[in-house]
């Protein structure tokens, strides 16, 4: 049986945070094409269930801006929501040239981008710049806790506290 101390765990743990981003599991993007109307933006963004915001690529799948859901609640809180009109197309409203990431780069700069930035969609893109997937945060979390040894998974809350009794008695 091997030893369950915090650091011989520790230990083995590899360095999951510099694995790069292609190993990480990530989400199909809900993607527009340029002069798709704001309406129909939202309608992808509500069909979809699973994100909240739109990419806008062009006919060779590079990115060309990302409209969220942060992007239509800011116009509306902060100016006049008379001033909206969901005939108008997505480039009214969408953020252009995102900041992204590549599938070469790492976990870490990942979760930096998020922390720094406040990013719950990161769209990914090949070395080609096409577009070819979205991370979020939990797709990070998923990856990690899916990454952690048996032995990690079955630590008690408190490694270091021992217990007078066994559970229940």
């Amino acid at each position: 049986m091997s030893e369950l101390t915090e650091g011989a765990v520790v230990a083995r743990v590899p360095s999951l945070v510099d694995e790069r981003l292609q190993v990480v599991g990530r989400r199909e993007p809900v993607t527009v094409r340029p002069g798709t109307s704001l309406a129909d933006c939202i309608a992808e963004i509500q069909r979809t269930g699973t994100g909240d915001s739109v990419f806008v690529i062009d006919a060779d799948g590079k990115l060309l801006g990302v409209l969220t859901e942060r992007d239509i609640f800011g116009r509306l809180v902060g100016g006049d929501v008379a001033e909206i009109d969901l005939s108008h197309s997505v480039e009214t409203l969408m953020t252009t040239k995102p900041h992204h990431l590549h599938l070469d780069e790492t976990v870490r700069e990942a979760i930096a981008l998020m922390q720094t930035g406040r990013y719950r969609n990161v769209p990914l893109l090949d070395d080609d710049d096409h577009l070819v997937g979205v991370i979020r945060p939990q797709d990070i979390l998923k990856f990690l806790a899916e990454s952690f040894p048996e032995e990690l998974l079955n630590l008690p809350p408190r490694p270091h506290q021992t217990m007078r009794r066994a559970e229940g008695g």
